[in-house]
């Protein structure tokens, strides 16, 4: 079954310092609670995403067990969106779709994650008992973490 989290932020700043932080593989770690023990592999010359780009993490999103995924970016608009679509990993699909929409107060930042568990019935239970949580204290940490950054009174 697929599943979807939509989050929205507000950031002031202007888009194109928005879309240089996010679209930059090696700041995610920035971003990501430190119990998921987040690493990029990747080693990337400069931040220009690129569609076909292939980015290698070591995540440990349960029990602490290590685990490798592979995102590829699928889409670039640049300076408007990108998708990054898991390739290996653990879930049976993951397509983030990240926007950046300039407003008067900077830019509306909005992640759309389609997702869904491997393993059927027992990914749903797995599901309704940890993953949504897990996810949503993700991006509850995430958005904590950006309005230091860029919303700082």
């Amino acid at each position: 079954m697929k599943h979807r989290l939509i989050r929205e932020q507000q950031l002031n700043c202007d888009r194109a310092t928005a879309w240089k932080f996010f679209s930059s593989a090696n700041n995610l770690s920035e971003i990501t609670p430190k119990d998921m023990n987040f690493v990029v592999l990747t080693a990337m010359e400069n931040d220009e995403i690129y569609e076909g780009m292939l980015i290698d993490y070591y995540v440990s999103p349960l029990f602490g067990i290590k685990m490798k995924w592979q995102t590829e970016i699928i889409k670039v608009d640049f300076q408007r969106s990108f998708i990054d679509f898991q390739k290996k990993g653990p879930y049976k699909l993951w397509h983030h779709h990240h926007e950046f929409i300039p407003n008067e107060k900077g830019v509306l930042m909005k992640d759309t994650v389609d997702y869904e568990l491997p393993l059927g019935f027992l990914g749903e239970i797995a599901h309704a008992v940890f993953v949504k949580k897990k996810l949503e204290y993700i991006f509850d940490y995430r958005y904590a973490v950006l309005e230091k950054m860029f919303n700082k009174k």
